[in-house]
């Protein structure tokens, strides 16, 4: 018998928009606009983000309340819907808990695995935990040990990982300088080539 599937995907970019960018045109913050895209470095990126939302009096509240009207990417409900038809799927995300309930409702609850926030007494974000460091990697590597095969697919620096250690990964409309920098991943352009990826691969 053939070893089970999973896929594992990247939320922000791949089924949902980017949050820090829609904070950014919400505040008129243009520097939250920076995403994992733009910045390798995961940490410098939060503390970057820290920084800017303390200096402009941004709290955890604000945040939640910009989060509350994003919508998944068009499409991306009803093809998650169709992923978790043939194959399991769990996203593995570096966003937090506390901003993606909202997002996990509109997309039906799929499985999250993600990060916390620290938040201080005036509501602010003071800093934040991972579950682990690179924890996108280490899951795909702890699916294999379990005897999944492991599909993955993202659209960021971040992402490169997990894709290098699954059996199969892709990058999903991704920008150029992802794209320059890890040619070695297949590229999808839509929803339809994610399905068809997974369709070939799960074989």
């Amino acid at each position: 018998m053939s070893q089970p599937v999973i896929l594992a995907t990247d939320l922000e970019g791949v089924l949902v928009p980017e949050i820090w960018i829609a904070v950014a045109e919400r505040s008129g913050i243009e520097q939250l606009r920076l995403t994992t895209r733009d910045v390798p470095d995961y940490d410098e990126l939060m503390r970057g983000r820290m920084a800017l939302l303390r200096a402009h009096g941004l709290t955890l509240a604000d945040i939640q309340r910009v989060i509350g009207t994003i919508d998944p990417l068009p499409g991306a409900a009803e093809a998650l819907a169709r992923l978790r038809e043939v194959t399991q799927v769990i996203i593995l995300s570096d966003t937090f808990y506390e901003f993606a309930m909202p997002l996990m409702a509109k997309l039906g609850w799929p499985t999250l695995f993600c990060h916390t926030l620290e938040v201080d007494g005036d509501g602010m974000i003071a800093g934040y935990r991972l579950r682990l460091p690179d924890s996108k990697t280490a899951a795909v590597h702890a699916l294999r040990d379990i005897r999944f095969r492991v599909l993955a697919v993202g659209d960021s620096y971040n992402d490169t990982g997990m894709l290098a250690a699954a059996d199969a990964g892709a990058l999903f409309e991704p920008p150029p300088n992802v794209i320059a920098d890890f040619p070695q991943f297949p590229v999808l352009r839509s929803y339809d080539d994610l399905l068809a990826f997974v369709e070939r691969e799960r074989q």
